[in-house]
């Protein structure tokens, strides 16, 4: 039995089956005539489906990250593992529900396809037309796609028969939540060279030698890239193009609002329902009692929805004189608007601005001198191309034409300067390999350059005497991170001892352990918030403190180069019933309820890929993926 569907329709029509469980989503069949990828007992998993499916993941991971993937990358990632997970997660819901008679109604049916966004007009009704036309895009008849329509919905059935209901248990909800939210107090210092009895003393040039060898890695020279290139850019041409007189003053007619603009004001306007509303609300500011801000929180407005930027006199209306009037910051109004009375706050006075074509002639020559180039360049790109295929070498290419001959040592470690400044060329750089022919490339910020690799330079370690002081300075720093960090641990036990002998006594066993007084000669940091820890002070050694379990209790923490001694003085317990408290909560209940759903309906879907037996064509696969463009 094989199952026909959608493809792309389907999700104008339903969206996520599994609601909450992105992860776990649906995607339903369709496709005509493509060998199946595989199947879940009788229900095939067509390879038209699969490809939809890896193209729609790979356009949305491309508007996210501005990237596009190619078909290799896509697999590199995961993104067609993922896709085939939800196929055959798919079929064996379809399986099951087919297997145990489920299905809906046409009443049913008939909701979902009138209620469908992609089906309707711009009104929002229904549209036969748009429909039938959809579905004839797709390859599609309806009497398939509307058996379809009604598969979705008792998958959809099975799947809240499955997980709905499921909530996180109250207690796992609010232990999480309290150890999120809870909070400490610690003493802390960092301990530094001062802090050893003596210099750490310089070792032998065999010790240094160990230990250049011993960690090779630190010492060790990038690969090299020897990189022969040839390039153009616009900069290299501003001062040779031409430029007529009358294109740069029809440039300045283009852009006169930038050079001539009257006196203007940077303006908020807030409205009322009435003039009366709005006079009473002007006397509360003249009184004092509210500020304009505040007024407009009163109306559910921030200053960012009532900002109207820098208006002129005459963009402003009936309301230009009155505001134009005020000499200094200030509110005038009531005022009449198009959008009736209101308060208009002004905060700044912005100057005419009256620039001449003679003063402005100069930045308008660079900026033409650059787009004229630009234009140039482009316009010897298919010679250039056309030399290049004909064999001509970046040696000849610089004798020729008016690119420039240039070469570079590259590795990870190259500052960006010169052509190395250019991303595309980095990018291109790292990947050049001495197989490659010479080819044209542009630079996102105009111009072009070809590069050819001439040399492949390995890692290699740095003889240890071009190094030696660079050997000394990290063997005297890891040397004095050592000795700090032992005397960080004795430190400990002394720090340790004294919290035990001052510790104030609890009279109260439902309490807990007192607080303690800060540690002597310690920094202290109070209510102490996991996430946020404290300044100055690297993650990792608050992440420590969080770990200590009894007030008074040290540690000795090196991090990031630092070392450390931190004690716990006090746990602050999270109070659940806080109102800042709630969202917290709330988020942790959504968190760990979608998980349990998650990991139910993976078990579930698991199980009815056992029951139902999965087969997979590794042949129609492959065949699929060759055609991923």
């Amino acid at each position: 039995m094989r199952t026909k569907g959608k493809s792309t329709v389907v999700w104008l029509l339903m969206g996520m089956l599994l609601l909450g469980l992105g992860g776990f989503g649906i995607t339903n069949f369709s496709g005509i005539g493509s060998a199946a990828i595989g199947a879940v007992g009788d229900t095939e998993i067509d390879g038209d489906d699969y490809l939809r499916a890896v193209s729609s993941e790979i356009r949305t991971l491309a508007a996210q990250t501005g990237q596009t993937l190619t078909p290799e990358q896509a697999r590199a990632i995961g993104i067609t593992r993922n896709v085939q997970a939800r196929l055959f997660t798919a079929a064996a819901l379809e399986e099951e529900a087919r297997r145990i008679g489920l299905s809906v109604g046409d009443e049913t049916v008939l909701r979902d396809l009138t209620t469908a966004p992609g089906f309707q007009t711009t009104g929002g009704q229904f549209d036969p037309a748009r429909y039938q036309d959809v579905l004839r895009q797709d390859g599609l008849r309806p009497a398939e796609f509307e058996e379809d329509v009604r598969m979705d919905a008792a998958r959809l059935i099975l799947q809240d028969a499955v997980v709905g209901g499921v909530i996180a248990p109250r207690t796992l909800r609010d232990n999480t939540a309290a150890w999120i939210l809870e909070r400490r107090d610690f003493s802390w210092d960092e301990l530094t060279s001062e802090d050893l009895g003596a210099p750490i003393s310089a070792p032998d040039d065999e010790t240094l030698a160990a230990w250049h060898q011993g960690n090779a890695a630190r010492f060790t020279a990038p690969e090299v890239r020897r990189i022969t290139f040839a390039w153009l850019t616009p900069e290299m041409l501003v001062d040779s193009v031409e430029l007529d007189e009358t294109a740069l003053r029809d440039l300045y007619e283009s852009r006169i609002d930038e050079f001539r603009q009257p006196e203007r004001r940077m303006v908020e306007r807030l409205v009322y329902p009435s003039e009366a509303d709005a006079a009473a609300a002007k006397a509360r500011l003249d009184t004092g009692e509210a500020t304009f801000e505040q007024l407009a929180a009163e109306r559910g407005l921030t200053l960012s929805d009532i900002d109207l930027g820098e208006p002129s006199e005459a963009e402003l209306g009936a309301a230009g004189p009155a505001v134009f009037a005020l000499d200094q910051p200030g509110v005038v109004g009531p005022v009449q608007t198009p959008l009736g009375p209101a308060l208009m706050s002004m905060n700044a006075i912005l100057d005419p601005v009256d620039i001449p074509f003679e003063q402005a002639v100069v930045d308008l020559r660079a900026e033409a001198a650059a787009d004229r180039a630009r234009r140039v360049i482009e316009e010897q790109a298919h010679d250039l191309e056309d030399r290049i295929a004909g064999g001509a070498t970046l040696e000849e290419l610089a004798e020729a034409t008016d690119m420039e001959l240039g070469t570079i040592a590259f590795s990870a470690e190259t500052p960006s300067e010169g052509i190395a400044a250019y991303p595309g060329f980095r990018e291109r750089a790292r990947v050049l390999s001495e197989s490659d022919f010479p080819q044209l490339h542009q630079f996102d910020e105009g111009g072009i350059f070809a590069m050819r690799l001439d040399e492949l330079v390995a890692p290699a370690l740095i003889p240890f005497d071009e190094v030696r002081d660079e050997v000394l300075a990290d063997w005297t720093a890891a040397e004095t991170r050592r000795e700090l960090k032992a005397r960080a641990e004795e430190r400990e036990l002394v720090v340790e001892s004294e919290a035990e002998a001052n510790a104030p006594a609890s009279t109260d066993e439902t309490v807990g352990p007192a607080a303690l007084a800060p540690a002597q000669g310690f920094q202290v940091a109070t209510d102490v918030e996991r996430d946020t820890g404290i300044e100055g002070v690297p993650q990792s050694v608050v992440a420590d403190g969080f770990r200590l379990t009894e007030p008074g209790e040290v540690a000795a923490v090196e991090a990031e180069g630092r070392v450390f001694i931190i004690r716990l003085d006090a746990i602050r317990p999270a109070d659940l019933t806080a109102e800042e408290a709630a969202p917290i909560v709330a988020g942790v209940e959504n968190r760990l309820t979608n998980s349990l759903q998650a990991d139910l309906f993976n078990a579930y879907a698991r199980a009815l890929q056992m029951k139902h037996g999965i087969t997979i064509s590794d042949s129609a696969l492959a065949a699929a993926d060759a055609r991923l463009q």
